[in-house]
Order: structure tokens, then sequence, then C-alpha cells
């Protein structure tokens, strides 16, 4: 728990006016309560880091070594110190959330995130009132040329503003509206704590370049909503960084947020804008069961979607827009990381439709070592690229992962059931053709 709390903190106290969401709290302190499918890391020391960062270099090159067109997956919390990955993510959050709130004072609530567009004079005007910074100040801000339409302020351009290390001082204060006053969105970082930041960098560094060595993907895994904001943004900047000519880092969105199809939409035109390629994994989620419970308890608003079909229907709506984007620029990529055989069927129909065609490589099918074998080799039959996630590690760490993975699917015994069935009918045939061991 100490790892997700800063030395301030711990000092001087004040973790109580970091949004619920954001804090480190005692009893959601054991991660893994209510996961069933995914291996959660604990912050040890910094060789710890180092040691899993070894085990991920090796299983990048493992990959490079056995497929021309791999991926390997990575999770952040494995490499660092958390307490930057909360931090950071309350920062991002907060960030967004003041623009929302300018931008609902514009008369422009309710619209769509890409919709939203500040007026910079009337921008420049609040940021005065509110005390952030004169309108001398701010001016140059909204003026370069890196920024969206002339006189006008989008997210995109918000968020690059958050880039400039000149500008972060004065940005990172925000007012408080409950309070009516400027709070500084960062706590102060010890030099220790500032080291060990930039390492955590320096290892997902290491491992985009020798992804790009080796001609492997590296695929960032999602994990809870509390680190997640963080996650992204810094997969995010190693896209813009490796992703120029291929997509080699692949984000993570997981479908059950709420959130999914503003985040899939922004990261997107980003990508547009500044000519790179956009590569993502799509998955349901992981974490749905902590999550709920963790809201529930600590009391913010549940960041799930209510029910399964709201988060099918937002799986398939962030895939539509990734397919429309590969139709129109062939600069996106998508990993359809999926169970669901409607999902599949979906994903076949509209790249169908799309004249998307599978030897372009552009998406991807998933699914897990031992399951669903009746999806994933027909795929692969009909020339779809399509892959096996593979769990690697110490057997005593890994066969309780599996066995876990059985016990969230909740269809598996049916999907099992089904498998069975359908291996029958083939011996059957084979039996009455005549050709049981035949290639046929």
């Amino acid at each position: 728990l100490s790892s997700c709390t800063s030395a301030a903190e711990k000092e001087m106290g004040g973790a109580e006016q970091r949004e619920k969401q954001y804090r480190a709290h005692r009893g959601f302190g054991d991660r893994r309560g209510g996961v069933i499918s995914a291996r959660t890391y604990f912050y040890a020391d910094e060789a710890k880091c180092d040691q899993h960062m070894e085990t991920f270099l090796r299983c990048i090159d493992a990959s490079g070594g056995s497929s021309e067109d791999g991926f390997s997956a990575i999770k952040l919390t494995a490499l660092g110190r958390p307490q930057f990955l909360l931090q950071f993510s309350e920062v991002l959050v907060k960030w967004r959330r003041f623009f929302h709130q300018m931008a609902a004072e514009q008369g422009q609530a309710g619209r769509a995130v890409l919709e939203m567009k500040l007026e910079a004079e009337k921008l420049q005007e609040a940021l005065a009132n509110l005390g952030i910074a004169t309108k001398a100040e701010s001016q140059h801000w909204f003026t370069g040329e890196n920024l969206g339409v002339s006189g006008t302020v989008d997210l995109l351009d918000w968020n690059s503003l958050i880039d400039s290390r000149t500008k972060l001082s004065k940005l990172l204060l925000v007012p408080n509206l409950q309070t009516g006053q400027l709070e500084p969105l960062l706590s102060h970082f010890t030099e220790e704590e500032d080291l060990q930041m930039k390492r955590m960098l320096q290892r997902m560094d290491v491992l985009a370049k020798r992804a790009l060595e080796k001609g492997v993907r590296l695929m960032v895994d999602a994990e809870q909503s509390y680190f997640q904001p963080a996650i992204s943004r810094l997969t995010l900047e190693m896209q813009r960084r490796f992703n120029r000519d291929r997509a080699i880092i692949f984000n993570t969105y997981q479908c059950y947020l709420k959130e999914a199809y503003d985040n899939v939409t922004v990261d997107v035109e980003l990508s547009r804008r500044e000519g790179w390629h956009f590569g993502t994994k799509l998955v349901r989620g992981a974490y749905m069961e902590q999550e709920r419970e963790r809201a529930a308890q600590i009391g913010y608003e549940d960041p799930i979607n209510p029910t399964y079909e709201k988060t099918n229907e937002m799986y398939h709506r962030c895939l539509d827009y990734i397919l429309e984007e590969i139709k129109h620029s062939r600069k996106a990529n998508v990993m359809v990381a999926s169970h669901n055989e409607d999902t599949v069927k979906f994903t076949l129909c509209r790249m169908m439709e799309l004249g998307i065609h599978p030897s372009e490589k552009k998406v991807y099918f998933g699914q897990l070592l031992g399951m669903c074998d009746q999806i994933t080799f027909p795929l692969g039959q009909a020339g779809f690229p399509v892959y096996k996630y593979v769990p690697y590690g110490p057997v005593n760490e890994v066969l309780p992962y599996l066995s876990r993975r059985a016990q969230e699917n909740r269809g598996f015994m049916q999907r099992a059931n089904q498998e069975r069935d359908l291996l029958w009918r083939e011996v059957k045939r084979r039996l009455l053709a005549g050709s049981l061991f035949g290639p046929n």
C-alpha cells in the first residue's frame, strides 16, 4: 500500500485532498480481489522492476524467434512504482474535467467530445478570472502552429498544453468548484521519487526498442480504472515515437468502461493529425467486480457500463469506428481480443462491407490458449491473422491463471460442449468417408 502513496503525503498528510478514486485505500490494497483473469504485479523495489523488464525482454525475443509477425504483452504496473500511475491519472482526469467545465460554460455541454471547441479568447478570460494565468501569459499558449483551428481550442489542443514543461507549473493548478480554491494537481516529488518515475519511462523505452529490433508488436495491457488514464497516456507517447512507419505499440481499450468510445475517438484523431499508425487491442475488461465494489465502498461513480449488453454495444461501436478508420486511411490496426462468436461474426461482416481484406493484416483476432479453438482455427484456415494468447511463467503461477480464466468465462462449459460436439461430428464424418487419419 505504501508504494501507492507519495513521501509528501506520508510526511505531511493531505491524502484526503486527493480524489477518492485516485487515493490508495487499505481495503483494496491487494488488487487481486475479484480479479480472476489477469496477472497482478506488486511493487517491491526497483530491482524487482528490472527483473520484470528482463522477463518481458525474453518474451519479446521468444515471440520474435517463433513468428514473423508476433505480439508480446506487458503491464506497466510491473515496471514501476504505482504511485506515479495514480497521481498522473488524477492529473489527466482533472485536466479533462476542467476542459468539459469550460465547454459547459460556453454552452457546449452534451456535445461529442471531439466537437467541443472552446473559443480561445473566452478561455483566456476564464483562466484570468480563476487566477491561473493572466491574459498576457496565456495568449501565446493558444496561438502556436501546433494548436488546432485558429481561434478555438479542442481537447487535443488542450491536452498538448500539459506536454510542455514550461507551462506545467501554472497549468497544474485547477479550481475546486466546491471550495472555489485553486489546488495543485501534483504533490512535490522527492529526488528518489523523481528517479523512480524516470526509470519506469526508461524501462518502457528499452522494451519498445527491443520490440522494434525484433519485429514484434508490443501490446500494453489495460489495468484498473484508477491507473488507466496514465497507462494510456504513456502508451500514447510511445506510439507517437515508435509508430511512425507501422504500428509497433498497441494500446488496450476496455469496452466495459463508460468512457471507452470517447477515449478511442480522441486517440484516433490524434494519430490522424500527427500522421502515425494507430494500434489497439479491444477487450471487454477484466476488473469489473473489483471496480464496482471499490466504487460502491469508497463512494465515487461506478466507471463500468451498467449491463453486459451495454458493454457489447460499446465494444461493437469502438470496433466499427476503428474499422471505418482502416477503410479511410489504412493507418489503423486492431486486435479483436474476444471469445464472443457474435463479435467475431460482426467483425467479419464489417470487413467484407468495408473492403478490408485479411491479407492486409490490419485486423487481427486473439483468443486464449486452450479456449475457443472452434473460433481460432477456422479463422486461421480462412487466411485471417489469428493469435493465441500464451501465459508463461512458473507452473504454480500459470495453472491458477488458466483455471481462473475458465471460471471467468461463464459460457466456457457451454462452449466446451459445443467444441466436443463439433469434434465428434468430424470424427463420424471421417469414419464414414474412410479417411479418419487422412489430411482432409
